[in-house]
């Protein structure tokens, strides 16, 4: 029995982990913020860009632009916001109040997550393993402000980091779907 639960376990690790051997984000759920859950591993064979998202900052109307790159990539990429009040207290609301923002204003459609932190001793687990080298095997990252991107593979492997300034419709970015 031992046995069987460790070889289960090992092909468990093995289905969400990236060549190198280190966990890809296709391991995360999160809640969203409907309610429900993401499972990242819905997301295998498309590119994922992740962005920690806010309502009230200089930023936000990069919430058109996100979703303008979702639709015209849809088939081969998926954007999921994590809307977070980490820098400034600029994004105040409810997860009812950020969803309905979103979509009257910007019509979002690509999956939102629930709100969480994005950095300190409280970020969430998805964000300790997007912005730590030792987590992703790729690279360290420090979220400055709403808005940075991290983009994946299919396999669910870091492939780039954005700061706040690089636009998600930016040829930085797009040619990595085109």
């Amino acid at each position: 029995m031992k046995y069987l639960l460790t070889v289960v376990v090992a092909a468990l690790f093995c289905a969400f982990t990236v060549p190198g051997g280190q966990p890809s984000i296709h391991a995360f759920k999160v809640k969203s913020i409907e309610g429900k859950t993401i499972d990242f591993s819905k997301f295998k064979g498309k590119k994922i860009l992740v962005v920690n998202t806010a309502s009230k900052c200089g930023y936000t109307k990069q919430y058109e632009q996100l979703e303008k790159v979702y639709e015209e990539y849809k088939d081969k990429l998926v954007v999921v916001g994590f809307p977070a009040n980490n820098f400034g207290g600029q994004e105040p609301g409810s997860d009812e109040e950020i969803d309905q923002f979103c979509k009257s204003r910007f019509g979002v459609k690509f999956p939102l997550a629930s709100k969480i932190s994005v950095k300190g001793d409280d970020a969430a687990p998805v964000y300790k393993w997007l912005t730590s080298k030792a987590e992703n095997g790729v690279l360290d990252a420090e979220i400055k402000w709403n808005f940075n991107k991290f983009l994946l593979d299919e396999n669910g492997k870091m492939i780039a980091y954005f700061d706040s300034k690089v636009l998600p419709d930016s040829e930085e970015i797009v040619k990595y779907l085109k």
